[in-house]
C-alpha cells in the first residue's frame, strides 16, 4: 500500500483551471520528482496536499486513509513536512526557536535547553551540523534551508516534500541536499521532490510523475527516462536543450568598471579592486560559488550600494556618483538575484508590475495618472511574448508561481531595449521550455548591438552563453577567460581562488 496517494485531485481558481485529474503515489524510502514547467500546477497540488488549500474534486489518503486537511497544522500533525522555495522562517530569531516554534510544549515557557538539544540531535542524525543559537538572518541561504529541514523532522514528518530545493543552492550545497534525501529514504522517509531540473531528478529520483497543464501526464521508473523525453513531456514540443550560440561580433565598451571596491552590510570589505569591460555585441559572464563578492559588485554597478574606491563608466560617462533612477534612464536594464525582495511589488498586478520602470512616461502616464489601457495593452502583449502564465495581467504578481514571478521581471526589462542588460541569476527557479526562452532572448539582445553582464551560478548556463567569462573569489576578480577556451575543470579552479593563465581573454 502506498504511504500517500492521490487520487483525481482537482483545483479551479475563477476561470483558471490549476489542477486537472492528478493522480499520483508516494511509496516507502522513495524520492518521487514531479516536473513541470512554471505553471503546469505543481505548487497548487503541495498546497492541496499540505492543507493550504481545498481540493474541489478528489481524494488524499495517507496509508489508505482519506484525509480533509481544514488547515496546515491538521496536514503537519498527519505527518507531511514541507520546505517551501522561499523558506518560512522567522529571520530575527534564533535556528532552536525557529524550529520549535508553534509546537512547544508548554503555554508559556520555551524549554531552550530542551530545542537546543534536539535540534543537535537532529542536525546530527542529518549530518547536516546548525548552530542552535545563531539568528536566521545571519544564515547564508543553503543553511537557512537546512533549518527548514530539520524543523519538518522536529515536528515528525513522515513525508517530506522539498518544493524547488535546489533553487538557491550552490552545487556544494545540492549535493549536501542529494545526501540528506538519502539518508532519509534510508530511514524509510519518502521525498517528494519538486523540480525543473532534468539532470538533478535523474540523479536523486526513483521515479518521476511529470504535470503540464494542470495534469498529471506521464509516470515513470528513473531508469525509463531520458532528458530530451522528459523535457518533450513538459512542454509539450520538442525542446532544445543546448543554446547554439553564435560568435560574438563586439564592438565599442559598454560599461568600464575600474578598481572597484565595495563593502557590505557589515562594513566588510566584499569587492577588492576589480576591473573589466563590457562591449556591444558580447555576453560576459561572471562565475563563482555564492558570496563571493558577485551580489556587491552589481548592486554597486547599478547604484544601490556606495563605492569605497573605484569607478563606473557607461557609455564613456562617469556614473560612479549617479543614482539608480539616472542610470537606469542613460540605459541600464537590471533583473535582480531576489525578485521577490527587489525585482516586484507583490500586492501590485502583473500589468502595474510590467510598467514600474516606465510608470511616470508616455503612454502610460498623463498628467500624473496612471493609464490603464495602456498598461493593459502592454501587458497583454508582453505576458504573450515571455509566456507568462496565467495569462491574466489583472491578478496580484504575488499570487503567481516563482518561475513566472521571474518572467515578469526579465519582460518588463527587456522590452525598455536597454543598452546594457545586468541579470543576476536570470533562469533561476525556470523550467527547461522557458530557460530556452530566455536565453533566445539574451541572445537576441547581443544580435542587436547591445551588452548583457550575466551573473549566474550555473556553469553550463555560463559557458553555454558567454563570450568571455569572469571568475570572481574571495571578492576579486581572479580570471578572465575567452568562453571558447574555459572549461568546467578550469573554472572549478579558478572559483577556488587559483589564478588561471591558459584561455585568458586580452
Amino acid at each position: 500500500m502506498a504511504i500517500l496517494e492521490i487520487r483525481n485531485l482537482r483545483k479551479v481558481f475563477g476561470s483558471v483551471i490549476a489542477n486537472d485529474d492528478v493522480n499520483l503515489s508516494l511509496e516507502a524510502g522513495e524520492t518521487h520528482a514531479i516536473l513541470g514547467e512554471n505553471g503546469a500546477g505543481k505548487s497548487t497540488l503541495i498546497k492541496m496536499i499540505s492543507g493550504l488549500y481545498k481540493p474541489d474534486y478528489g481524494q488524499i489518503l495517507l496509508n489508505g486513509v482519506e484525509q480533509h486537511f481544514a488547515n496546515p497544522r491538521e496536514a503537519i500533525i498527519a505527518g507531511i513536512g514541507v520546505v517551501h522555495q522561499h523558506f518560512m522562517l522567522i529571520p530575527a530569531l534564533s535556528v532552536a526557536e525557529n524550529v520549535v516554534l508553534g509546537s512547544e510544549g508548554g503555554r508559556f515557557l520555551f524549554r531552550k535547553k530542551q530545542a537546543i538539544d534536539n535540534v543537535l540531535r537532529i542536525s546530527k542524525e542529518l549530518g547536516l551540523p546548525l548552530d542552535p543559537a545563531i539568528k536566521v538572518q545571519d544564515l547564508p541561504v543553503g543553511m537557512q534551508q537546512r533549518v527548514e529541514i530539520v524543523k519538518a523532522l522536529y515536528r515528525n514528518a513522515r513525508i517530506l516534500i522539498l518544493d524547488e530545493p535546489t533553487a538557491v543552492l550552490t552545487p556544494q550545497e545540492t549535493e549536501e541536499l542529494f545526501a540528506v534525501v538519502r539518508r532519509l529514504n534510508q530511514d524509510q522517509i519518502p521525498v517528494i521532490f519538486i523540480s525543473h531540473k532534468l539532470d538533478e531528478v535523474r540523479e536523486i529520483a526513483d521515479r518521476i510523475t511529470v504535470m503540464r497543464a494542470g495534469k498529471s501526464v506521464h509516470t515513470m521508473p528513473i531508469a525509463d527516462a531520458t532528458a530530451k523525453e522528459l523535457a518533450q513531456l513538459m512542454v509539450g514540443r520538442e525542446v532544445v536543450l543546448e543554446t547554439l550560440k553564435t560568435p560574438a561580433q563586439a564592438g565599442e565598451v559598454v560599461l568600464r568598471v575600474e578598481n572597484l571596491s565595495v563593502r557590505d552590510d557589515r562594513k566588510t570589505t566584499r569587492v577588492k579592486n576589480v576591473s573589466f569591460e563590457v562591449r556591444t555585441g558580447e555576453i560576459f559572464g561572471i562565475a563563482g560559488v555564492d558570496g563571493n563578492g558577485q551580489t556587491e559588485l552589481v548592486e554597486a554597478i547599478v547604484g544601490l550600494r556606495k563605492l569605497e574606491g573605484g569607478k563606473i563608466h557607461f557609455l564613456d560617462k562617469n556614473i560612479t556618483s549617479e543614482n539608480v533612477s539616472s542610470r537606469i534612464q542613460h540605459g541600464i536594464g537590471y533583473v535582480p538575484q531576489d525578485r521577490q525582495r527587489d525585482g516586484l511589488v507583490l500586492q501590485f498586478t502583473v500589468a502595474d508590475n510590467l510598467v514600474l520602470r516606465s510608470v511616470g512616461a508616455k503612454p502610460f502616464s498623463k498628467s500624473g495618472w496612471l493609464q490603464k489601457k495602456s498598461t493593459r495593452a502592454n501587458a497583454e502583449k508582453l505576458i504573450k511574448e515571455f509566456d507568462i502564465r496565467p495569462p491574466l495581467e489583472d491578478v496580484q504578481v504575488g499570487s503567481l508561481s516563482g518561475g513566472n514571478q521571474q518572467k515578469v521581471i526579465l519582460a518588463r526589462e527587456m522590452a525598455r531595449e536597454p543598452m546594457l542588460l545586468i541579470a543576476v541569476q536570470p533562469t533561476r527557479g525556470l523550467d527547461v521550455g522557458a530557460i530556452e526562452g530566455i536565453h533566445r532572448h539574451l541572445l537576441s539582445l547581443c544580435e542587436q548591438g547591445k551588452a548583457v553582464l550575466l551573473v549566474s551560478l550555473e556553469l553550463e548556463e555560463i559557458m553555454q552563453l558567454s563570450d568571455r567569462i569572469g571568475v570572481m573569489h574571495a571578492g576579486e576578480l581572479v580570471t578572465v577567460m575567452d568562453a571558447k577556451a574555459a572549461t568546467r575543470e578550469s573554472l572549478g579552479l579558478a572559483m577556488t581562488g587559483e589564478r588561471v593563465e591558459e584561455g585568458v581573454a586580452p
